[in-house]
């Protein structure tokens, strides 16, 4: 972490984090009273955090229920191995079900979380998947936690847990 980024995550860069992670759409004047900044010194550290990178963006969440997607499964791909992993990558960005997909280690190469409207759509999407590697899939009986929030505590277990590591 940059000197610069230590600077944007102190209580107040925090405070501001975890009130957009709940709410994007807060204005800078609302946001100011909840930290108490004024509109624009908020609109200044929302500027600086998005120029070091530490906020990459702001979306609309859409529940695919409701849009008439609601079969959720995870579907892992084992890849060849004489294949790379970019040529499975690219065209997952084509697939429109796909809305996550993940490089992970372990026995298989991909993850990938899926939205579809049936269990047929679901095997449909399976036997496309089937070129590219050997597909193992869960479908999603039900969301115990639909948006993990990052906070203050997250980076603190983490450096806790490093050092735990470093003195073994």
């Amino acid at each position: 972490m940059t000197a610069e980024t230590e600077k944007l995550l102190d209580d107040t860069g925090w405070q501001l984090l975890q009130a957009m992670q709940r709410n994007a759409r807060l204005s800078f004047s609302e946001l100011g009273k909840q930290v108490g900044l004024s509109a624009s010194a908020v609109a200044e550290r929302i500027r600086r955090m998005e120029d070091a990178g530490i906020i990459r963006g702001y979306r609309v969440e859409i529940d695919p229920a409701r849009v008439g997607l609601p079969i959720m499964a995870f579907i892992h791909i084992n890849t060849p191995s004489n294949k790379p992993y970019s040529y499975f990558a690219a065209a997952a960005k084509e697939i429109a079900e796909v809305l996550e997909c993940h490089q992970i280690t372990g026995s298989d190469s991909m993850i990938m979380k899926v939205a579809v409207s049936s269990v047929k759509h679901l095997e449909t999407l399976i036997s496309r998947l089937s070129v590219y590697g050997r597909p193992t899939t869960s479908i999603v009986l039900s969301t115990q936690v639909a948006q993990g929030f990052i906070t203050p505590q997250s980076l603190l277990d983490a450096q806790a847990a490093e050092r735990e590591e470093t003195q073994k």
